[in-house]
C-alpha cells in the first residue's frame, strides 16, 4: 500500500509530535505504515508512506535518484541567469549538488494559504520557481536557493517520481 499525504506546515515526518510540532498521528491512523523520505516541519506538500520496506527504501534512497519536484517561493525575482547556478550544481558546505532542473513559474494553481503566513517585506518582491532534484540532503532546496541569493520563504514538495499532490488538500491523504 502506498499513501500520498499533503503534509501541512508545522507537521513532522514522524507519527510522534515533538515540542511545538505536530506528528502524523494527528492525520493518519493506519497501523504498519512508515514514511518513505522526509520533509521538514517548516515545509509542506507531498509525503509518501508505505507498508512495504522495499518500496520505502526505493523511494527514500538517493541511489535510486527518484526525482522530487518542489515549488519554491523565494525572496527576490530570479531571472534565467540567476537560475543557471541551480542548473549546474551549487557548492554547499557538504559538497556540490547535482544539477537541478529549475524554471520560473507562476504561483501554483489552487494554492492554499499557509498557516502561519510567510513573512512579507514590502521592499522585497517574491517569486516562485520549480526546482527538480534527485538528491535528498538535509534542507537542500533551502540551502541551494540561499546560496544563489534567493532565500526560500515557502517550500512545497509537489511530486516524488510519478506521485503528485494532485487532488489532495492539506492534511488529507489517499491510498
Amino acid at each position: 500500500m502506498l499513501i500520498r499525504f499533503n503534509k501541512p506546515y508545522g507537521v513532522l515526518s514522524q507519527f510522534t509530535p515533538e515540542g511545538r510540532w505536530r506528528g502524523l498521528k494527528d492525520f493518519i491512523d493506519l497501523p504498519g505504515v512508515y514514511v518513505a523520505g522526509r520533509l521538514d516541519a517548516d515545509s509542506e506538500g507531498l509525503l509518501l508512506l508505505t507498508d512495504n520496506g522495499q518500496e520505502q527504501a526505493r523511494i527514500a534512497d538517493p541511489r535510486f535518484k527518484m526525482e522530487k519536484t518542489y515549488w519554491v517561493q523565494v525572496e527576490g525575482e530570479p531571472d534565467e541567469v540567476a537560475l543557471n547556478p541551480l542548473r549546474r550544481g551549487v557548492p554547499l558546505n557538504d559538497g556540490i549538488t547535482l544539477p537541478a532542473r529549475a524554471r520560473a513559474m507562476a504561483p501554483p494553481p489552487g494554492l492554499w494559504e499557509r498557516d502561519p503566513p510567510i513573512r512579507v517585506r514590502a521592499s522585497k518582491p517574491t517569486a516562485w520557481i520549480e526546482l527538480i532534484i534527485r538528491e535528498g540532503r538535509n534542507r537542500q532546496v533551502r540551502r541551494m536557493t540561499a546560496a544563489v541569493g534567493f532565500p526560500t520563504l515557502r517550500l512545497i514538495r509537489a511530486a516524488i517520481g510519478p506521485h503528485s499532490l494532485d487532488g489532495l488538500a492539506p492534511g488529507t491523504w489517499q491510498a
